[in-house]
């Protein structure tokens, strides 16, 4: 509730399935790894706290992300790195200030339609959400990840493990590193992988990234000792859209269907793996909005809590890689972050 509200008003409830349907993931969590992860609600706050954030109301709590009117609906834009800022005048068509885009962006948002909007942010890598007008229909996973909001290939028996269970982590900032942090406590080895050129922008926070990442084994791989670590992986975690893989050779599903290849390959991504979502990218506070997981207050959406999507999709991507692994079959679980807010979506309770 500290998080939620406006930054000169009273904090507000949660949405109504929030707490209930995460301490049943949480639940999930605890009856596989044998108790050794921590109570899943605290980790919804734990950037927050590190980072000193509180609640901004129609601005994020890390302060990139900003909810609009639209000409017919709410949209969640995100202007978190440099990229962002210096794509505003093309997605916007109009004259921007890189160092303040701000300003134009209030200005035109008001004035196009969500969907416009949305369309054309996703030509330009740009994340950009509407806020849905009704709930958003969420997959509730089939047996055996019943209740996980999650999409799941089966990919025939798993007949290999290691000991302990080898877990390569190729994702940042928060999700995927708070999956194998997860997997981790429940005594697996997880190799953290990053870019040369790209590090793990999580770094910008030193206490943070030590809390997601401690007792991980880290590398940065080439092209050719990445393909090499994937394919003797038990497990791999993967947080980016699937065609930044593809591009270096390395597909999910032509490792899964090899005899030696992973057993488990856990894709979170913003939108999905499929369609044209998959080119959409997003971060947690707009993937939150695009699930419908806002509270709302006097008619108007804040955010909910800090980056919301992300802690929730690390929590739902580790429970369902705990169950993947006990049902003795080769898998490639789905995670979107917009899909897994949408399962905790609702109206807000009253404080």
């Amino acid at each position: 509730m500290a998080l939620c509200g406006r930054p000169d008003g009273p904090p507000l409830g949660p949405p109504a399935p929030l707490v209930p349907r995460l301490r049943a993931i949480g639940d999930v969590l605890q009856r596989h790894a044998g108790g050794s992860v921590p109570d899943v609600l605290g980790l919804l706050g734990e950037r927050a706290t590190l980072l000193g954030l509180t609640r901004g109301g129609d601005v994020s709590c890390g302060g990139s992300t900003r909810l609009l009117r639209s000409r017919d609906g709410w949209v969640a834009v995100t202007l978190a790195r440099p990229e962002d800022n210096e794509a505003v005048a093309a997605w916007l068509e109009c004259e921007a200030d890189p160092d303040d885009p701000w300003a134009v962006v209030g200005d035109v948002v008001p004035t196009r339609r969500a969907g416009q909007l949305v369309d054309r942010a996703t030509l330009l890598g740009l994340p950009v959400a509407a806020l849905p007008r009704a709930p958003v229909p969420v997959a509730s996973g089939v047996p055996p990840f019943d209740g996980l909001p999650i999409g799941a290939i089966a990919f025939g028996d798993a007949d290999r493990r290691s000991t302990p269970l080898t877990v390569v982590e190729l994702g940042s900032l928060w999700a995927a590193p708070l999956c194998g942090r997860l997997l981790r406590l429940a005594r697996g080895r997880v190799v953290k992988v990053e870019s040369r050129a790209r590090p793990d922008g999580a770094r910008q926070h030193p206490a943070f990234y030590q809390r997601m990442n401690q007792g991980k084994e880290e590398a940065v791989v080439d092209l050719a000792e990445l393909a090499q670590l994937v394919a003797s992986a038990d497990v791999v975690i993967e947080g980016s859209r699937p065609r930044a893989l593809r591009q270096l050779g390395v597909v999910a599903e032509d490792l899964l269907a090899e005899a030696d290849g992973p057993s488990l390959w856990v894709s979170i991504t913003g939108h999905g793996r499929t369609g044209d979502s998959a080119m959409r990218v997003a971060f947690g506070d707009d993937a939150a909005v695009a699930g419908g997981l806002v509270v709302w207050d006097e008619g108007s959406p804040c955010f909910c809590a800090d980056a919301i999507a992300d802690p929730l999709s690390g929590i739902v991507a580790a429970a369902a890689a705990l169950v993947a692994l006990r049902s003795g079959r080769r898998w490639l679980l789905d995670v979107s972050l917009s899909g897994v807010a949408g399962r905790f979506a609702g109206p807000t309770l009253s404080a």
